[in-house]
């Protein structure tokens, strides 16, 4: 009977050849005998193996799909590894270069490194975040050593090459397994990498060619700028190792809550409390907006509790654009919870000559837009 190989390595009839390789990198790391010491892994290695040289092969995969096998085909019955063009092909893919004897040393990486970004958080205002201010912000982050100017070493001396590794910046090992001898490679534990030690290091930096300080960075924050939001400032962030360029410093913005307004997106919102008789009658109210100052806003006779007014372009900018949001002014009709005797006979004088009473809506009796219109769409959800 043909071998299940899709089955071997838990991948469907389909899958294409980024899924066997993840299938088979996956159970390799897991079997290998170097890592696993089960009696059993090394058939399950070696089947596992088998099942990835035959899917990943055209012809043989067609084979598989006719209901045939391949290797039982060839008489051989066993596994020769050729289908992957030597088994240093196989761990350069998947365990890294210098496995199995494939592939060469790679180049030390050297002393000098880029530096890391930093982040600092700022906390805003409103007024701030809709007319950008430029923000004094202290940061503590690597900065180059100013005695040895990020060469790492005492004046007159320089650098030697690591003895452990030879300059290579890695050191190698080789490992008996079933499959032959296993080259690794890792990175060297004397100069971590860099190939160089520094004998005499700087007294101030240690032969790291940075040191931490604290300084004072001026951020141009810009109009329209939201919480959450990053400005970057390209080269402000830490030194990197041997002196190395500086990475960026991100400040990320955090807006303080405001008083009166609310901040959507480019809109604000805020809540007026109008009596009813205003509106009924109408008025005027004034709105001190954050960047224009006091506007007056113009309640129509008639205005509903829980109506909206509007200002257009009186919000908050948008970020790099000279387009402005609005504000909304959501109206809050107040009744009176207690009348004296005059004011009670006015407002039963007015019941009067308005003829009007309170009755249950009813969806023929209700208004478009109204409370019970709304209520149902509501519960109609």
């Amino acid at each position: 009977m043909a071998r299940d190989y899709y089955g071997i390595l838990g991948v469907a009839k389909n899958a294409n050849e980024q899924e066997l390789k993840r299938a088979y990198r996956k159970l390799a790391r897991e079997y290998h005998p170097d890592v696993n010491q089960g009696e059993d892994a090394h058939e399950k290695f070696k089947e596992i193996s088998q099942a990835y040289e035959v899917l990943n092969d055209p012809e043989k995969r067609r084979i598989v799909d006719a209901g045939g096998d391949p290797l039982e085909q060839r008489g051989a019955g066993g596994f020769s590894g050729q289908g992957f063009g030597g088994m240093g092909d196989i761990f350069d893919a998947f365990f890294g270069a210098g496995m199995g004897g494939g592939g060469g040393r790679r180049e030390p990486r050297g002393r000098v490194q880029a530096g890391a970004d930093s982040l600092l958080r700022t906390r805003l205002t409103l007024e701030e975040c809709a007319a950008g201010v430029q923000k004094r912000i202290v940061a503590e982050t690597a900065i180059l050593c100013d005695v040895c100017t990020g060469a790492g070493t005492r004046s007159g001396s320089k650098p030697e090459r690591c003895g452990t590794c030879g300059g290579a910046g890695e050191v190698q090992s080789i490992q008996r397994s079933f499959l032959g001898n296993v080259m690794t490679s890792r990175m060297c534990p004397t100069c971590r990498g860099a190939g160089e030690v520094i004998a005499d290091p700087c007294h101030k930096c240690g032969g790291d060619g940075r040191v931490r300080s604290r300084r004072e960075i001026t951020a141009n924050i810009p109009p329209g700028i939201a919480s959450g939001m990053r400005v970057r400032l390209a080269a402000q962030g830490e030194v990197g190792p041997g002196g190395g360029p500086a990475g960026d410093l991100y400040i990320e913005v955090l807006e303080a809550p405001h008083d009166v307004f609310v901040r959507d997106g480019d809109d604000l919102h805020c809540t007026i409390r109008i009596p009813m008789v205003d509106a009924a009658l109408g008025t005027t109210v004034v709105i001190d907006t954050i960047l224009d100052g006091p506007v007056e806003l113009t309640i129509a006779p008639g205005t509903q509790p829980g109506s909206v007014s509007h200002l257009r372009g009186h919000g908050m900018p948008k970020l790099r654009s000279s387009i402005r949001g609005d504000v909304h002014a959501h109206l809050e009709v107040v009744i009176p919870s207690k009348l004296d005797g005059k004011s009670a006979d006015l407002v039963r004088d007015l019941k009067a000559r308005l003829h009007e009473k309170a009755e249950v809506v009813s969806s023929s009796s209700a208004h478009s837009g109204g409370l019970f219109s709304r209520l149902r769409a509501s519960f109609s959800r």
